[in-house]
């Protein structure tokens, strides 16, 4: 299955909730654009936003460099010019993060959620769940949060409101014997999709993650194929934090994905952009809001356009 159906409208909806609604690379570019020409302090004031949007330093500088060639082959150099010159570049850097999930022949497919706390795992799985089963697919939850009672609430919750089953244990269980149990029923059960919730984690506690790593482990004693997708889950208003959570998880678990949640606040979106051009991980959704349409697949150009404004 491919998850490459986003509604008509998402984008638009994400452009006017995306930084409460401010257009923060482009909002007044007239005004900077002096004389409706584009000149070294214009491309100054394009830098400085962009750095302030938590696109960081060197995917900043990256950005810059392209931009540059791309006004440099054109005789026009006005603010269309330059409008147009940044949704093409902004484009070419967000679109290798283009990747939709994809759920190949293994059975179960198995996706491990991982991320701090407060990203919006739990929800993020139940929206996940009730995509997987409007495609068709038996889906299974498995609720590896083990330490917050209120985690593995939420997910049965979720799995009475999709009606799929929640494998669970008692509060403070072993989330390695949680998921070792999930993935036997969900063999016995010739189930297509199991998602296991873990337990929010500073990325900085060792021990947290190290035992991240042993869950993933018990998943690949079953099928040493899985799990088929490690997927980080981040707040998009945390900025250049995220993207060092991106990085440690990276470097203990090794993500094949990234979901990008709570866009619609103060979140300005520009971490996408340095973490798809720092580490190269697909960006499988991202998210607006708790609605469950309020989750799409990610994509490059429509991302690219809310950015700057811009109708798609």
């Amino acid at each position: 299955m491919t998850e490459n159906d986003a509604q008509p409208g998402f984008f638009k909806r994400l452009r006017a909730r995306l930084n409460r609604g401010d257009s923060w690379l482009t909002r007044d570019i007239t005004e900077f654009v002096p004389g409706g020409r584009i000149d070294d302090e214009t491309l100054e004031e394009i830098e400085t936003r962009l750095l302030m949007a938590d696109v960081g330093v060197d995917t900043t500088e990256n950005i810059m460099g392209a931009l540059n060639k791309n006004l440099a082959r054109k005789e026009k150099r006005d603010a269309e010019a330059l409008r147009d010159g940044l949704q093409r570049t902004l484009t070419d850097v967000l679109k290798p993060g283009e990747a939709p999930l994809v759920v190949g022949d293994k059975r179960p497919f198995v996706l491990l959620m991982v991320g701090v706390n407060g990203a919006g795992k739990t929800t993020t799985a139940g929206k996940l769940a009730r995509r997987f089963k409007d495609a068709g697919l038996s889906v299974m939850l498995a609720a590896a949060d083990t330490f917050r009672a209120a985690a593995v609430e939420q997910l049965q919750a979720w799995g009475e409101r999709n009606d799929v089953p929640v494998v669970a244990q008692e509060s403070g269980a072993d989330p390695a014997a949680v998921v070792f149990d999930a993935m036997s029923a969900a063999q016995a059960r010739d189930i297509d999709v199991l998602i296991a919730d873990t337990a929010g984690r500073l990325q900085n506690q060792q021990g947290l993650m190290d035992e991240l790593a042993k869950v993933k482990r018990v998943i690949a004693r079953h099928d040493d194929t899985a799990p088929h997708e490690v997927m980080l889950i981040i707040d998009g208003s945390q900025g250049q934090n995220a993207l060092q959570q991106a990085r440690l998880f990276n470097d203990a678990l090794g993500l094949t994905g990234i979901t990008v949640t709570k866009l619609d606040g103060s979140a300005k979106g520009g971490v996408i952009l340095a973490i798809v051009d720092t580490l190269g991980i697909p960006v499988r959704f991202i998210g607006i809001g708790e609605q469950l349409e309020d989750m799409q697949p990610f994509e490059a150009e429509g991302f690219a356009s809310a950015l700057l404004g811009i109708d798609t």
